[in-house]
């Protein structure tokens, strides 16, 4: 992954929730557990490279559904989060593992941006002089609410999640591609676009280009 995306991380990447809650047991969270023996090894450093693989693919899989996680799930998943001292250095240690460890690293990178930029107003009038022109873009249909205000990113990002959370990696690398595909344009085609707004751009291409790599084969 290309280093800007993560350096440019600030704050969360573990969202705050956007909408209302799901449905505690939607999609088997009772079932998630990580194990308590290989968390410890891994922090320990004697993990093998089959048994890491393994344990990021299950944080991976645990990661949407952070809402509304059981307690035990909780208790396994701390000790690892402070290992890494961040969630930027979490998602990094994703990212080292292909499959769907590494496309949740990328997504998420993205989710924390859409979250950011909910309340950059600059942004914001991007996105609203784009949707002047074209208020719902190909692939976004269904998805983008009505009104454009400091819940329409967040909105995206929440549906993007949930998509994760129900096991359709296809469909949320989709809608994630056409948000970071939207944004990038939104931020070229922008009125007199300010700093925030032109990196936005660059930051939306170089997501873009990260989860497409990522992407699970069709």
């Amino acid at each position: 992954m290309h280093d800007k995306p993560l350096l440019k991380s600030v704050g969360e990447l573990l969202r705050r929730r956007h909408g209302p809650a799901r449905a505690a047991g939607r999609s088997g969270q009772e079932g998630f557990a990580l194990d308590s023996a290989m968390v410890s090894d891994f922090i320990a450093g004697t993990l093998g490279s089959q048994d890491e693989e393994r344990l990021a693919g299950d944080v991976a899989e645990m990661l949407p559904h952070h809402w509304d996680l059981p307690t035990k799930s909780v208790e396994a998943l701390t000790p690892l989060m402070d290992h890494f001292g961040s969630q930027q250095k979490l998602m990094a240690w994703l990212d080292d593992h292909p499959g769907r460890p590494r496309l949740t690293a990328r997504i998420y990178v993205l989710l924390g941006h859409l979250d950011q930029y909910s309340e950059d107003h600059a942004v914001l009038a991007a996105v609203r002089h784009a949707r002047a022109q074209d208020p719902y873009p190909d692939g976004l249909r269904g998805y983008l609410t009505p009104d454009t205000n400091d819940a329409t990113l967040g909105g995206l990002a929440s549906r993007i999640e949930e998509l994760l959370g129900d096991n359709r990696e296809k469909d949320a690398t989709a809608l994630a591609l056409a948000t970071a595909d939207w944004l990038r344009r939104a931020a070229r085609n922008a009125e007199a676009p300010d700093a925030d707004v032109r990196e936005m751009g660059e930051l939306m291409g170089h997501m873009h280009q990260d989860i497409s790599e990522a992407a699970p084969s069709t």
